[in-house]
């Protein structure tokens, strides 16, 4: 049912969901280029159309009072961030946890143009031993899905790269706001 429910609401706005969601229990998926407030309903839509729980991380403060609920209904994981601790750890030690965990991360960590993406989604992925898929939002031909994926290795430039080919060939709804698609641990001869 909810699944029919986000496919109708998809198409009365016109978008249409592809690709095939992986069968397995864990992985990660990130979603770029974010350029707008809208990415976050549509990827969520097009979870729910697919039939993919998915789990994205949000400040510990959108949890609090009634909105609570429903975010973690929604699949949010609350962050406290204002205190000084390795997210990235405790988001590995939650895959280690859970027996089913696909969790979706936008690494420009902003909707403007940013000079680096945030690594923490590749940091991620390598330490919970879990590919990530490549999710997008293409507003030219209002598709939204999941297509190809990438077992972290270790080598974070040729990893990169591959994440790049994909992504260098999707516009954001706000181009001028998209920046390069590389992370401050690359080597800093790459050019946009």
């Amino acid at each position: 049912m909810i699944s029919w429910l986000a496919k109708m609401i998809l198409k009365l706005f016109g978008w249409k969901t592809i690709g095939v969601p992986p069968d397995i229990n864990k992985y990660v998926i990130i979603g770029a280029p974010h350029t707008t407030a809208w990415d976050f309903p549509i990827m969520l839509f097009g979870s729910l159309a697919v039939n993919i729980r998915v789990h994205w991380l949000g400040k510990a403060s959108l949890f609090r009072g009634p909105w609570g609920f429903f975010f973690k209904q929604l699949g949010g994981i609350p962050i406290n961030r204002s205190v000084h601790t390795n997210t990235v750890q405790q988001i590995i030690n939650i895959f280690e946890e859970k027996e089913h965990l696909i969790l979706t991360l936008s690494p420009e960590g902003t909707r403007q143009a940013t000079d680096y993406w945030k690594s923490g989604f590749y940091y991620i992925a390598l330490g919970a031993n879990v590919p990530i898929y490549m999710g997008f939002t293409d507003y030219q031909r209002k598709l939204t899905g999941v297509a190809g994926y990438l077992i972290p290795t270790g080598n974070i430039e040729e990893d990169m790269r591959k994440i790049r080919a994909f992504y260098q060939r999707i516009p954001g709804k706000y181009p001028d706001q998209t920046g390069p698609i590389r992370l401050k641990e690359e080597n800093s001869n790459y050019e946009h």
